[in-house]
């Protein structure tokens, strides 16, 4: 039997159904429908991969290093797919002995036997306690040092990696005009526009600087952004630098659970919460807390997921992008912002924000794709083409969400 016919038989078992695509494999055989999104398995490697890794993770392994691919577009492929898995009520691959059967006797027939691929060289390499100090360094460094001329080529001239935060539809509104309405608003939630120039603001988690950059110059307060990646300090300073704006911000590589300043105006970190873990959750709310004045305002972004889904972002985002990110449920987070002492006072749901910044992103990527490919190579450049599109489909169907939450520390009794 052919290895397209093989394979076919043993998905179809699996998915109850006809094969969700029209697969070709490395003998020239084909199987499924003609009018399906057309997937290339280019060597039996990729299978390996699959068999070995059984879902999501070897399915990605084989694609980011050519030896599967899609033909047309990657977006339509991958949500056709989940449309059949949820109208077909699928879930995880279940090894049950008529599966563990059914593979043993395709990786006999087809020369599938041995041991494991080696992981691709993109995929990230942690080690070391989940979020001490060093392996979080070790983890933001797998995902931030590409360098910042490979993070141009998708973001936009703030180089804000976040939702941004769309207001209007007109055609010569920007993904930047976006960002920049994004960045004001977090500077409002967090009072800026009420405290007047010189307030001090502590930025954790600043990425390449747009929020503290733009509290400086829209507002003139007094930034304090914190980082653990060296090629964003050197691309703030630079800005810094180039704007003027020395005696406003300063700019650390530094670890937010070692930051010694406190007593600040307001306090803000977009997109952060995500990757500090759920045990040190607690440290970082208190963070958040202590390092803001009483009665000052707090105002943070972060990503949700659902109550019941899995909490990181999915095997190949953690193993290729964002090792150890974790995310909860809403209410979870707001009551552990609670537990440490900050008044919720709003939380903006942005989900369909961050589907329109993720397009964009894409459609900029796209247009730059050689540029990446000469910059970090083929195999990096399949990495983000797949984050990207699988980004956009998780906020898109809901099993992701991004909310805005703003804060106040209480006043101390003491002083009322």
């Amino acid at each position: 039997m052919s290895v397209a016919a093989s394979l076919a038989r043993v998905i179809e078992d699996q998915t109850r159904g006809e094969l969700p695509v029209h697969l070709t494999a490395w003998d020239g055989s084909t199987a499924g429908p003609e009018d399906a999104p057309h997937v290339v398995l280019y060597s039996r490697d990729a299978l390996r991969r699959m068999l070995w890794h059984p879902g999501e993770l070897g399915a990605a392994q084989a694609y980011v290093t050519g030896e599967l691919d899609v033909t047309g577009d990657l977006d339509d492929a991958l949500t056709h797919v989940w449309q059949v898995s949820a109208e077909r009520g699928l879930s995880k691959i279940r090894l049950t002995p008529r599966l563990l059967w059914d593979l043993t006797r395709l990786a006999l027939s087809h020369k599938l036997i041995g041991p494991p691929k080696a992981p691709p060289a993109s995929q990230a390499r942690v080690r070391g306690r989940l979020h001490s100090r060093a392996r979080d360094r070790a983890a933001i460094s797998h995902h931030y040092d590409l360098s910042n001329e490979f993070y141009s080529l998708i973001l936009d001239e703030h180089m804000a990696y976040s939702s941004a935060y769309w207001t209007s539809a007109a055609p010569d509104y920007t993904l930047a005009d976006a960002q920049a309405d994004k960045l004001d608003l977090v500077c409002r939630n967090a009072g800026l526009d009420q405290l007047g120039p010189g307030a001090r603001l502590l930025d954790i988690g600043c990425g390449w600087g747009s929020l503290s950059l733009f509290a400086a110059e829209r507002y003139g307060a007094r930034v304090l952004g914190v980082t653990i990646a060296a090629e964003q300090k050197e691309f703030i300073d630079a800005r810094i630098a180039e704007r003027g704006l020395g005696d406003l911000v300063e700019i650390r590589v530094q670890d937010y659970r070692e930051i010694p300043d406190s007593g600040f105006d307001a306090v803000a970190s977009i997109e952060m919460g995500e990757h500090v873990g759920q045990r040190n959750y607690p440290t970082y709310a208190a963070v958040l807390h202590d390092k803001v004045k009483a009665g000052g305002r707090v105002c943070i972004q972060q990503m949700s997921r659902r109550a019941g889904n899995h909490p990181g972002g999915g095997p190949f985002i953690e193993s290729f992008i964002a090792p150890d990110m974790y995310m909860r449920p809403v209410d979870d987070t707001a009551a552990m912002l609670r537990d440490a002492g900050l008044e919720v006072t709003d939380v903006r749901p942005m989900a369909e924000h961050y589907v329109r910044t993720v397009d964009a992103w894409y459609e900029t990527f796209e247009k730059n794709y050689d540029a990446a490919v000469r910059l970090v190579g083929d195999e990096v450049a399949r990495v983000w083409r797949l984050y990207l599109v699988g980004g956009r489909m998780a906020f898109r169907d809901g099993r992701m969400g991004v909310e805005q939450f703003t804060m106040r520390r209480p006043a101390d009794p003491a002083t009322v």
